[in-house]
């Protein structure tokens, strides 16, 4: 044991000493700097009193502020955080299953048609963000949270969150171009940590003597959860591959054993975020509309609003959509005729399975039986803190453990892109 954590601090110091990563780790820490800088600067106008009992008694806009960094909860010039980009990339994956031009796009045009389906993206992040601003803006007034001002205000208020949006993911992006970590989902990360302190403070201010074992219990289940989020996230079938031997002139090609690596949690935390980012929809709307004029659209919103809060309804829900956007998310990342037609033209084939579309038939049957796994698993995780609340009832952590969830998956990708970079340069990786 000694000796692991010893290496582990040589490999922290082999980190260091490389110029090119340690130059990148600093530029992404700089960048997250800015980022918690940005959303701790408050819009003018706001009733800090009225806005921290309101996110403490709405559960959707809390999942919501998890997105924003902690902006939102702030009402920050980053208030809506990377939510619309997120929303966009949800919309715009959905239209490659409908619009076979754009999933050609996608896939078969390489760096250039992926570049240009990005770029579709950003744009239509845009509009997105300045709908979702002046929603938010009508709801805070509706709840005397925003003081009410002219069409100038409004105006200045939806340009500046758009531009906070577009700030982000402009940051997202320089992050992501490092290779070292996806620059999104570093920033919900980053958000989250910051807000550890004061969920923390929430459970020690609560403290209840009378439930030391029910604390004991909840410490035990998230030491196990990263335990499994962990060995999940790691784990994988490997598919045999064998190459035919080859001879040209008077050397002799190929003839060597491998394997294709298909791993269980194939979409990483992506469908976390794409299910959460659905969930916040139908209680946003609702809680926007229960304020209306028309008796008929407020009764129908409260008890819209009411539906989500049952948590039976809303962890199901949430499990059904993890599990979809799992399946979803690996159809979209995992191509099993491009896959068998690359084995093909290489020489390799899968030992008792024949070359072309029966290889890529067996590749679509095991991705699909290994994706349930995975996805069942993903489910479970995320609606885990709804079956500890109900045998704990301690209320503090129905936001932890998506959180949780999602910091454990975005360190094991960090570490294993800077394992990369540091094999690249022929060190020895973690």
């Amino acid at each position: 044991m000694f000796a692991d954590k010893i290496g582990m601090f040589q490999k922290i110091i082999q980190i260091f000493k490389v110029k090119e990563l340690r130059n990148k780790i600093f530029f992404i820490l700089a960048l997250l700097v800015i980022f918690r800088l940005a959303a701790n600067i408050p819009i003018p106008g706001i009733d800090q009193e009225r806005l921290k009992m309101f996110f403490e008694g709405n559960q959707f806009f809390g999942l919501l502020n998890l997105f924003s960094g902690g902006g939102l909860s702030s009402i920050s010039i980053v208030m809506l955080g990377v939510g619309p980009y997120i929303t966009s990339s949800i919309i715009m994956q959905l239209m490659t299953m409908i619009i076979p031009r754009l999933e050609q796009i996608y896939k078969e045009e390489g760096e250039a048609g992926r570049e240009k389906f990005n770029q579709w993206t950003r744009w239509i992040a845009v509009p997105l963000a300045a709908l979702q601003t002046i929603g938010m803006i009508s709801l805070f007034r509706s709840q005397q949270i925003m003081a009410p001002s002219g069409a100038y205000g409004l105006f200045s208020i939806v340009i500046v969150a758009t531009a906070g949006t577009i700030f982000l993911m402009w940051l997202g992006e320089l992050i992501t171009e490092k290779k070292i970590g996806n620059g999104v989902s570093l920033l919900i990360f980053a958000g989250i940590v910051s807000s550890l302190p004061s969920a923390i403070s929430r459970i020690v201010s609560t403290w209840d003597p009378t439930q030391f074992f029910a604390y004991v219990f909840l410490l035990v289940v998230v030491v196990g959860a990263v335990g499994a989020v962990v060995f999940m996230t790691e784990g994988q079938r490997n598919i045999p591959i064998a190459y035919a031997k080859r001879i040209r002139g008077n050397k002799m090609f190929g003839g060597t054993n491998t394997h294709l690596p298909l791993r269980i949690n194939q979409a990483g935390v992506i469908p976390i975020i794409f299910a959460m980012s659905i969930m916040l929809f139908p209680g946003m709307i609702a809680n926007f509309l229960a304020s209306s004029s028309n008796g008929t659209v407020a009764s129908v919103a409260r008890a819209v609003g009411n539906f989500f809060q049952n948590q039976f309804f809303y962890g199901s829900l949430y499990f059904l959509l993890v599990v979809a956007f799992t399946y979803f998310y690996t159809a979209v990342v995992f191509d099993p005729n491009k896959i068998a037609e690359n084995l093909q033209k290489q020489g390799g084939y899968i030992p008792g399975i024949r070359p072309g579309k029966n290889t890529s038939e067996y590749l679509f049957r095991i991705m699909n039986r290994v994706t349930l796994t995975g996805a069942t698993f993903l489910g479970l995780i995320a609606v885990l803190p709804f079956i500890v609340q109900g045998f704990t009832k301690i209320g503090s952590i129905s936001i932890g453990g998506t959180g949780l969830l999602i910091v454990v998956s975005v360190v094991i990708e960090l570490i294993q892109q800077i394992e990369g970079q540091l094999v690249m340069r022929d060190y020895e990786g973690f």
